[in-house]
């Protein structure tokens, strides 16, 4: 029977055969050009045979009969499946009550630490509950993967960890989650190291980190010793860099040196948020772009507005992969998140790449992890034979518009699995 969650989203829409054909799927063939200018993108119809979770073939659609189960997706568009690659399951009011955050002016980064350790004892007996909450409004708009930080705090032990590998398990096979242990309340200053290493053996992908300086005081000591703990115990790192001054651009020259003379770390080191990118020079910023593409650094970015903008699309020129994420839904930091990364598609096309079309369909990438229907020439990129049956139904003409108008979606696909919505 399918569950329903304090979303009020099935869970389990039902199950479809392990092969069958998706038939009637609207895709993207190539852009329409009005001399040298894209104005629009060429679609067909085509049937998608699905076995196992990979497609098998894409064949234009057709009504004769077959020995395999049909689905139809009724002509509706199909998109990559989303990535949500910053955000937290385990700490969120999404689910209960109504709860505004407290008022922020005046205070410190301290201040709300403090006020997080009183909040969290309500916030544990309920937090794997309201992690697949979570879980099933990131299904309902097509995300299928998540990057999910995890606190490792003096209050929480590892018991919020221990609720966040229920929940996930709940979901294996419909949602993939990596996790990161995130020391919340200081690495240093909370004195976790013992706790994060711990955590290591239970499922953590990531070992995280935050502000350096503004909350362990000790920018080197803190960022040795997060370090420390993913070259002992094979993790990448991801760290919360809030710092948008000198000490945030100092943590990122650390972090890269640290990097460049560790070979196991290259390719491994996401900074998310990373402020301070948004207020170096033009010159420091191609010179500190060019060493994060050189050790395979990434940036997470929940896309914000605000005094200054991220230099995102001077990143991606210079060659350094791009995440984003939707980080808070609705929790003591922030109640104005969606779970949607289209929202942060769109944001992006705002801010970066354009009203066009061929602006709004490269702003895709930011949400699926850079998997696109076309590719900047207007070949078709995805779906092909052998990718995963990672697909979301949408009820739009093409990509651009999925993206300027937020369009609905339908049904969404993880390994060739229905995870929501239904088709016949």
């Amino acid at each position: 029977m399918a569950r329903t969650t304090t979303a009020g989203v099935q869970s389990n829409p039902g199950a479809v055969p392990a092969h069958f054909i998706l038939t009637d799927v609207t895709l993207e063939d190539g852009f329409v050009r009005d001399g040298g200018e894209i104005i629009g993108t060429r679609t067909g119809r085509y049937d998608l045979e699905i076995k196992d979770g990979r497609i098998l073939s894409v064949t234009p659609a057709t009504a004769a009969p077959s020995a395999l189960p049909r689905l139809s997706a009724e002509g509706r568009l199909a998109l990559p499946t989303f990535r949500d690659m910053h955000i937290h399951l385990d700490k969120t009011f999404y689910g209960g009550p109504w709860q505004a955050p407290r008022p922020r002016k005046g205070k410190t980064i301290m201040d709300m630490i403090a006020l997080e350790r009183t909040l969290l004892p309500d916030l544990l007996p309920v937090s794997r509950e309201r992690a697949e909450g979570m879980i099933d409004l990131l299904l309902k708009h097509g995300t299928t993967t998540a990057r999910s930080h995890c606190n490792i705090d003096p209050v929480s032990g590892l018991r919020s960890l221990e609720h966040l590998n229920q929940a996930l398990e709940n979901y294996r096979g419909r949602f993939s989650c990596e996790i990161v242990a995130f020391p919340q309340h200081g690495l240093l200053l909370s004195e976790v190291e013992p706790l994060m290493r711990e955590s290591m053996g239970m499922g953590v992908a990531f070992v995280g980190g935050l502000d350096p300086t503004n909350v362990d005081g000790r920018m080197e000591a803190s960022l040795d010793a997060m370090f420390g703990i993913a070259v002992d115990h094979d993790k990448g790192v991801d760290i919360h860099l809030h710092e948008s001054g000198p000490s945030g651009a100092a943590a990122i020259r650390y972090m890269l040196d640290t990097v460049e003379r560790t070979p196991s770390l290259k390719g491994r080191l996401t900074l998310s948020h990373a402020f301070a990118l948004a207020n170096l020079s033009p010159a420091d910023l191609d010179a500190t772009a060019e060493r994060m593409a050189a050790s395979g650094v990434t940036v997470a970015s929940t896309i914000p507005i605000g005094r200054s903008m991220m230099p995102l699309a001077r990143l991606r020129e210079k060659g350094v992969r791009l995440m984003s994420g939707t980080d808070s839904v609705i929790d003591m930091w922030s109640p104005f998140g969606s779970g949607d990364m289209l929202d942060k598609a769109n944001l992006h096309a705002q801010l970066y790449s354009g009203s066009d079309e061929f602006g709004l369909s490269r702003a895709l990438a930011i949400a699926t992890g850079d998997v696109l229907p076309l590719n900047d020439a207007g070949e078709r990129a995805w779906p092909k034979p052998g990718d995963a049956a990672d697909l979301v139904l949408a009820d739009a003409s093409c990509s651009a518009e999925a993206v300027a108008r937020k369009s609905e979606r339908s049904a969404v696909f993880h390994k060739g699995r229905l995870v929501f919505g239904a088709l016949t």
